[in-house]
């Protein structure tokens, strides 16, 4: 009996023990980690908000209530059936979609000759790229309406907003040579001896080493394209056929501006897709963003 209680005693002791500094280690991380969990918080928490509100019932939607009495999932299917709501789904997926292709395919060439090549105005074709980019879209866009509207007869349509992305995006220009620019010179001159020309150079040598800085570039167009308002609301306004998602649920806002439920579940059916994509290609997008040298 003794013993056995002598052996027992330090199992207890040290089964205390561990426990102790389980929840030492555990108050640690907590107060390590305390800031990132109230910034957390703080941007998860309207999220929150949102899909609780969107399946609330019409009366209690934007009461004291904050928890559901009754989970109202038919709210999205009812959003989802609203008369235009695919077709600016379809507008919305061609515009981010097309406009993200084009940007890629205009602007990698592009940088690709101010990372690698020696030309003469090298120099002042970057500056060029760099005015572009400090020119607020508000000073050009009335001479480009009145350009696709009077000229080209585009207006009432997403076109005039996709074909300017064929000939290249400055910013995306930009960031891609800044990438290109860390690529050492010679696996381009190994190339070439091994007889490919500047095509395939590009095709073979740099486009596969560029792919952190192509997704990044490629997400940061298609979230631009897919959050739009100000292009769709100036060439589509008067076509409800060619609308965006982000032009058509401000209509939708406007027709339901009391079914505070419906509304946020066609907000949340218009984000989702966004955060879907961020959050399987963040790696991805981080990593060509801390390559390019772009932070904050």
């Amino acid at each position: 009996m003794t013993l056995t209680s002598t052996v027992r005693l330090p199992a207890r002791a040290t089964s205390a023990a561990a426990k102790l500094a389980r929840r030492r280690a555990a108050l640690h991380w907590v107060a390590v980690h305390s800031f990132a969990i109230a910034a957390a918080l703080f941007f998860l928490l309207p999220f929150v908000f949102v899909l609780l509100t969107s399946v609330m019932s019409d009366q209690q939607a934007l009461t004291s209530d904050l928890w559901p009495t009754e989970w109202h999932w038919g709210n999205y299917a009812k959003v989802w059936r609203t008369p235009g709501f695919l077709s600016w789904w379809r507008n919305t997926l061609l515009y981010a979609g097309a406009g993200t292709l084009l940007t890629i395919l205009s602007s990698v060439p592009v940088a690709y000759a101010l990372a690698k090549f020696r030309f003469r105005g090298r120099n002042l074709a970057l500056m060029a790229v760099i005015s572009m980019m400090m020119l607020p879209p508000q000073v050009t866009v009335i001479p480009m309406y009145l350009f696709w509207a009077k000229q080209m007869h585009l207006t009432g349509s997403l076109w005039p907003l996709i074909i300017p992305m064929a000939f290249g995006d400055a910013f995306s220009i930009f960031l891609l040579r800044q990438f290109l620019l860390t690529i050492p010179k010679e696996y381009l001159e190994a190339a070439r001896i091994d007889g490919c020309g500047d095509l395939r150079t590009l095709l073979r040598v740099v486009l596969p080493m560029a792919k952190p800085a192509i997704a990044a570039v490629a997400l940061f167009q298609f979230f631009y394209c897919w959050n739009d308002y100000f292009g769709p609301q100036i060439y589509s306004s008067e076509n409800a056929g060619a609308w965006t998602l982000s032009y058509g649920l401000e209509s939708f806002k406007g027709a339901h501006h009391t079914n505070w439920n419906l509304t946020m579940a066609a907000t949340l059916l218009v984000t989702a897709p966004v955060l879907v994509l961020f959050f399987f290609a963040q790696k991805a997008f981080i990593e060509g963003v801390t390559l390019t040298g772009v932070k904050g």
